[in-house]
């Protein structure tokens, strides 16, 4: 990575915490940022007819006209522009999304001024999702070059007929080293939490195959697996079937880290359900990321990014996500999830 991508541990040693390297001795680290964002159904203007998209036309509920759709593509651009860059000044080097129609609103994303210079690259599928929404994944090619990517299908025993988001692997060399992610968005809780259990367990059972798979080639294999779970670090979604838990220090044989656990009991929270702040966005990160001498790339904390502008100010949701829409009425914001990122380190 370039230069700039560089902070000296003099600058560093007290805000990162990293105590085992003195700041005398002046060491360099490079820092890399992974994110994801929950854009809140990013749709263009143009009717598809294989997508329940109507709400999202002209003559929709939303009247979803082509003013809107510019106006939330640089909310969008300009949220992800200043997501990490306290880190470095190039943000996040790789950025899952999540509620996006098709790619075309992934290029029209890319190409805003806001983020136009990082010149994102685009990793998409189709999904066949009933609200017409997938996941995909941004990469900035200065610090990642692709080498493979998959989409998996979820399916529910018992459930022939069940749909949802497609589960997105990319697999490439981040800064050189071999990284993999798995962006995902978990069936919601529409209907009821335990009514619809069945689904995240299903999202989370196939989440543990893509990533047992790639461990088994790789027992140290370096995967962040993010995405709207739909779920909380301490459901049994995530914690039984996916395996992850939040102590870093007691990780079991065969278990993932989930760095959002403490942040959700601190309530922290990415999304609000009747007034109370939870992590339903998370990135959780495989043994190989798990900090040692920094040799290579290693997890070093993981972030919400809840900045002001992003957070609807008075009223009955105050500090909320300042969304695009609130029942029903165009507010002009953002998104209602706040974006998530991982920080990395490595020395120089």
């Amino acid at each position: 990575m370039k230069n700039h991508f560089l902070l000296i541990l003099a600058v560093l040693a007290f805000t990162l915490g990293i105590n085992h390297v003195s700041a005398q001795e002046q060491q360099a680290y490079k820092v890399g940022l992974v994110g994801f964002y929950n854009l809140e159904n990013l749709f263009d203007t143009i009717n598809d007819p294989n997508k329940d998209d109507e709400e999202f036309l002209p003559q929709g509920a939303n009247q979803w006209n082509t003013e809107k759709y510019l106006a939330k593509l640089h909310n969008m651009a300009y949220a992800i522009s200043t997501i990490g860059t306290d880190w470095s000044p190039d943000g996040v080097a790789v950025l899952g999304v999540s509620e996006i129609e098709n790619r075309t609103v992934l290029e029209d994303l890319v190409r805003q001024p806001e983020i136009k210079d990082r010149n994102y690259q685009i990793v998409h599928y189709e999904s066949p999702d009933r609200r017409g929404v997938d996941v995909g994944l941004l990469y900035n090619p200065k610090y990642f070059k692709l080498t493979n990517s998959k989409s998996y299908r979820t399916v529910v025993p018992d459930q022939p007929d069940f749909i949802t988001r497609d589960q997105l692997v990319v697999s490439g060399l981040f800064d050189g080293e071999m990284m993999h992610f798995i962006v995902m968005h978990w069936p919601s809780r529409y209907g009821g939490e335990k009514r619809s259990l069945p689904g995240r367990v299903a999202a989370a059972t196939l989440c543990r195959h893509i990533a047992d798979s790639i461990l088994n080639e790789d027992a140290n294999a370096k995967i962040i697996m993010m995405g709207d779970y739909n779920d909380y670090p301490d459901n049994k979604s995530v914690t039984k079937y996916l395996r992850a838990t939040g102590d870093m220090n007691k990780l079991g044989e065969g278990e993932f880290f989930n760095p959002m656990y403490d942040l959700h009991k601190k309530g922290i929270g990415t999304n609000y359900y009747n007034d109370v702040p939870g992590v339903l966005d998370q990135t959780i990160i495989t043994p190989g990321l798990l900090p040692t001498d920094y040799s290579t790339y290693q997890f070093k904390n993981a972030k919400v990014h809840n900045k002001e502008f992003l957070k609807q100010h008075g009223g009955r949701y105050n500090g909320y996500p300042f969304r695009t829409f609130g029942s029903g009425v165009w507010m002009g914001g953002y998104s209602d999830h706040f974006p998530v990122y991982v920080i990395l380190l490595k020395k120089a």
